[in-house]
């Protein structure tokens, strides 16, 4: 059994019944749609968000229906942006299989991103969870900002650590933020509860974004460095705070080697002796853990349960992952 099986066991039921409802959310009568979402269906990831979900849910008593709705809402609009990241990277990989935009273009991707946020919402709106429906249509407004903030600070490269820290706060921590606090609405928990268990999840998010960028650099020695930050001009914590540490002259070569030439195997050899000189690498992995922590303080005052350690047990496998 995998550590991602075994923090799986307190809520394993629910996550098979969910999957069995997920795949129905996804069918449509138009043939060409049917056929994309069974190829994105057998090429799931993890189910990290859902077990947010049913975690967060069940730390406050059974499951009920609408966390199986809450649930299959944040993984349409999860799924949805994920084809639609593919289509805004050029990428043509997700998880090791072709993406939908490398097999049938890019306007048929862009369409099935906007169906299936469509069927998330739809599916809010038929089991009338008006208050899930906010959640997740305030993620989507601010996964697009961060997305759109991003691109523009990329232009000049001139991204501070809190402008990161918002871009990733948006772009990847407001869906675990909608995950988390979806979880505890649909459990019936008040509002302050709720807004509690969204501040857990965003601070969880964050951390996730800092591990995901550290596995640019080859962090803990898991595989080679691929070095795509630094192709596609994208500035992350452990090259932002390099580039605060250093001198002027420094930071000027290494920005603009990065404009130039970021598509060189030598230029990311160059950026990536340059970030460990600075100890960008430990500086990251230290605010991921502060991130961690923060999240996991919140969760003292609420019961501690299977389901509560099973929570506990989620966030450390998403900072500790190797993949």
């Amino acid at each position: 059994m995998s550590k991602l099986d075994a923090l799986k066991k307190p809520i394993a039921e629910e996550l098979n019944l969910f999957e069995s409802r997920f795949r129905d959310s996804m069918k449509s009568k138009v043939a060409l749609l049917d056929r994309i979402m069974h190829y994105i269906v057998q090429r799931k990831g993890k189910q990290v968000r859902p077990m947010f979900v049913f975690l967060c849910a069940r730390i406050f008593g059974p499951i009920k229906d609408e966390t199986y709705t809450a649930a299959s809402l944040i993984e349409l609009l999860h799924t949805a942006s994920l084809v639609h990241d593919d289509v805004v990277d050029d990428s043509h990989l997700r998880r090791g299989f072709f993406s939908v935009n490398a097999l049938w273009k890019n306007k048929i991707a862009v369409l099935v991103g906007d169906y299936l946020l469509s069927k998330g919402l739809l599916l809010a709106v038929e089991h009338e969870q008006y208050q899930t429906l906010k959640i997740v249509s305030t993620a989507v407004k601010e996964l697009s900002e961060g997305e759109l903030m991003q691109i523009d600070k990329a232009r000049k490269l001139d991204i501070t650590e809190d402008v990161y820290f918002e871009v990733i706060r948006q772009k990847t921590a407001s869906l675990m933020a909608a995950a988390c606090s979806a979880g505890a609405s649909s459990a019936g928990c008040k509002q302050e509860v709720v807004s509690d268990f969204k501040k857990f999840g965003e601070l969880a998010g964050i951390a996730f974004q800092i591990k995901d960028d550290l596995f640019d650099y080859g962090y803990q020695n898991i595989g080679k460095p691929t070095g795509i930050d630094i192709k596609e001009k994208k500035m992350t914590l452990p090259l932002i705070h390099s580039l605060q540490k250093c001198e002027n002259n420094d930071r000027r070569r290494i920005i603009n080697l990065i404009k130039r030439k970021s598509d060189k195997k030598s230029t990311f050899k160059e950026v990536l002796n340059f970030v460990n000189q600075h100890d960008g690498i430990s500086y990251s992995e230290l605010k991921m853990n502060e991130y961690k922590a923060s999240a996991l303080a919140i969760l003292n005052k609420y019961p501690q349960n299977e389901a509560m350690l099973g929570l506990r047990n989620l966030v450390e496998f998403v900072v500790s992952r190797r993949s």
